[in-house]
């Protein structure tokens, strides 16, 4: 009954570690998680490069899983390549590694004053109280890190479990405990923070500690591989390489580092701190190995699963080159505004396509389109800030804002398609057939639309408004005829589906008022 209690109070402050793990990542992402982002975009051509932001963003937000997470969604977004990915989640497995050392040094010492802290910064009204929870969060990892050591500890007294536990077992076993538990939990500083308070606590063996926390680089690879289920080939293949890179560093080091475990074991040194410079050295040794040959490794990637074309082409971003004439940057910028407004009306094609049809690729590919138009967005706002306070020409100035007025109304206009893509989110959570009457009325007003995109492209392109009008005066008629329609429709109380296509009249009135708006401007 007392061993019951004991791993029940064991159970808890482990959960109390998960959750408290789990909200310092989040607490880190809200609060600087775009520049996370644009750390990881920025990555050269260079792998060590890329393997140092890795480390660092994992060593922030604690979590190799989130950065390799980040990594693969940047390529599926089309900023950042495949091989440069790879040394994103090189370097992630580094800094995973800062949460063993820290354990290991009894750092956790610290965790009432850094829960105290944070609970304070919470509550003063000051720009230091956005830290105050992460700070918080912080210090409860910590704390349910101590709580699992001091509730263990009566373990300590009984004499058969702990030779059986320090008996060196199969390291096979081991490896795949490691292994499943980390893909359990999501998580693979929980498990080598676990395998370190354990073996300080004197529960466990270092031979059968090393291979656990090897086993856990390969379970914490089942959050990309989840990930990667909608995105394109791309995104699939820095998975992939997530994946073999950390079970080829099992392969190749797991059996020098268990061989040499008993030697390890001996050492006069205390075992927390040697399992957690094994695993330091470890994931050291694997990173350097695979940067040494990151380019036969990227081309067998390659070859598994194809080289691959993503399945939408990406809009170039705005040359962060300052050496560039203005008179070239003014095109290249209006390039990219005939580039997004093709890009958003394939954008509006696909979401009223996936009304009408109901076909799930269509409505995944949709969505992987918007996903990439919101990062688009901050990116090209973020380099407009960058640039406009070095300009100051007058003139350059005035064209500089009449450029970023047009891309906020284009991006104005990807808000109208994303209410649009919201209203078919409504239709599949209630689980709601659209009958024939309703499927022709968006379709007609899906196609009456796409030509106003059309006659706007070609004044974009050649500055005639020969159709502009006419096709806005058709769709404003056509919109009135479909509302009426509906309202007689919705006399009908059966007829669930026309009350759910309410809002895509009124969100079609938006976008053609912001087209219209937009044309303008052209």
């Amino acid at each position: 009954m007392e061993n019951l209690s004991i791993l029940t109070a064991g159970a808890t402050a482990v959960i109390l570690f998960i959750f408290g793990l789990d909200h310092f990542s989040a607490e880190i992402e809200r609060i600087s998680g775009e520049r996370f982002r644009r750390a990881l975009s920025k990555a050269t051509s260079v792998p060590i490069i890329g393997v140092a932001i890795g480390a660092v963003v994992t060593a922030v937000i604690q979590s190799s899983s989130a950065t390799s997470v980040i990594a693969i969604s940047l390529v599926n977004a089309g900023v950042l390549s495949f091989k440069n990915s790879v040394g994103i989640i090189i370097g992630s497995n580094i800094g995973t590694t800062v949460t063993a050392q820290l354990v290991a040094f009894k750092l956790t010492a610290f965790a009432p004053v850094l829960i105290i802290l944070g609970f304070i910064l919470s509550l003063v009204r000051s720009r230091m109280s956005i830290f105050g929870k992460s700070i918080f969060y912080f210090g409860f990892v910590f704390f349910a890190l101590n709580l699992i050591s001091s509730s263990l500890s009566p373990l300590q007294n009984n004499p058969a479990l702990i030779a059986y536990l320090m008996e060196p077992q199969n390291p096979l076993v081991a490896l795949l405990i490691g292994c499943l538990f980390t893909a359990l939990i999501q998580s693979s500083s929980v498990t080598t923070a676990l395998a370190i308070i354990f073996t300080q606590q004197g529960l466990i063996g270092l031979e059968n500690a090393i291979p656990i926390i090897i086993g856990a680089n390969i379970g914490t690879t089942a959050t990309a591989l989840i990930a990667v289920f909608s995105m394109d080939r791309a995104a699939r293949k820095t998975a992939l390489a997530h994946l073999l890179f950390n079970v080829g560093g099992v392969v190749i080091f797991a059996p020098l580092f268990i061989a040499f475990s008993s030697s390890i074991a001996s050492l006069e040194i205390s075992p927390e701190f040697a399992l957690a410079n094994v695993h330091l050295a470890f994931n050291l040794a694997t990173s350097i190995l695979f940067v040494i040959f990151i380019n036969p490794f990227t081309r067998l990637i390659d070859r598994l699963v194809g080289e691959g074309q993503m399945d939408f082409q990406r809009i170039t971003l705005p040359s962060s080159n300052t050496d560039i004439e203005f008179d070239e940057l003014r095109r290249h910028l209006e390039g990219n505004l005939q580039e997004l407004l093709d890009f958003l009306q394939e954008n509006y094609n696909l979401v009223t396509l996936s009304i009408e049809t109901n076909y799930r690729g269509v409505y995944d590919a949709a969505e992987r389109r918007i996903d990439y138009v919101e990062f688009l967005e901050k990116e090209t706002m973020a380099y407009f800030a960058g640039i406009v306070g070095g300009i100051r020409d007058e003139e350059k100035i005035k064209v500089l804002l009449s450029l970023i007025t047009r891309f906020d109304y284009l991006f104005q206009i990807h808000d109208s398609i994303i209410d649009l893509f919201n209203t078919k989110k409504v239709i599949n959570t209630g689980y709601i057939d659209l009958n024939g009457d309703i499927l022709l009325i968006v379709r007609e007003v899906a196609s009456q639309t796409l030509m106003l995109f059309d006659a706007i492209r070609n004044l974009q392109t050649d500055g005639t408004d020969t159709t502009v009008s006419e096709n806005s005066h058709n769709l404003y008629q056509l919109l009135g005829r479909a509302n009426h329609k509906l309202l007689e429709l919705l006399a009908n109380p059966e007829r669930r589906d026309a009350g759910s296509l309410t809002n895509f009249i009124t969100y079609s009135r938006r976008l053609r008022d912001k087209l219209i708006n937009y044309s303008s401007l052209a």
